[in-house]
């Protein structure tokens, strides 16, 4: 369990201050809701913050990964940076091909099972990204050549291109590329999972 810290007090600021120099801590290291509760008959109003440490969200990853781990008869290590409000999880162990699976389809699993778990635990949707020694970057890479070759031909026929269904992730990243080039342009199409982009020539 994560732990959430509840502290009621009349003022914002002190109750935050407080609780940040007692704990050696700075803003930019926690997550915090605040919630202002109305006094009942001649009692004044009060203000409610709840606070959660970014160290202890770290370590619920971790032992959530550890946990997951067990269940599915493998040792799973963890390395956790917080980047930009994003948690890069880079999962560690002696079988990463049963951790990414076919066509990454087990990794995907994975990160959704982490990130429903912290909704779950602090009721805050924190950006994840899983990977396993770089699998994500390197399909990116194959992605970006694959795509770059499609758009040389769209141009140059005017005939559009649908791609193959993809993940929301990779979706945002062909729309990226593809409008670096003011004669092309992308729609996405169709439900999750089968959700894919066209790229298609630009008429002026």
């Amino acid at each position: 369990m994560l732990e959430t810290i509840r502290i009621e007090g009349k003022n914002r600021e002190e109750i935050l201050n407080n609780f940040l120099q007692e704990n050696n801590l700075s803003l930019e290291e926690i997550y915090l809701k605040e919630e202002i509760v109305e006094g009942k008959l001649f009692k004044s109003k009060k203000t409610v913050i709840e606070i959660i440490k970014k160290e202890d969200i770290k370590k619920y990853i971790k032992e959530y990964i550890e946990n997951l781990g067990m269940n599915m008869g493998i040792k799973i290590d963890s390395e956790i940076r917080e980047n930009d409000e994003i948690y890069n999880i880079m999962l560690i162990s002696s079988n990463n091909n049963i951790l990414i699976g076919k066509d990454g389809r087990t990794l995907n699993a994975l990160q959704l099972l982490i990130h429903q778990s912290l909704i779950h635990q602090i009721g805050l949707n924190i950006k994840i990204n899983v990977d396993v020694s770089n699998y994500k970057d390197k399909k990116l890479k194959r992605l970006e050549y694959e795509v770059r070759k499609i758009m040389k031909e769209v141009e140059k026929t005017k005939i559009e291109a649908k791609l193959d269904p993809m993940n929301s992730y990779e979706r945002r990243y062909i729309h990226t590329i593809v409008s670096e080039n003011i004669n092309l342009e992308t729609e996405s199409f169709g439900e999750s999972p089968n959700r894919y982009v066209v790229i298609r020539y630009k008429e002026n």
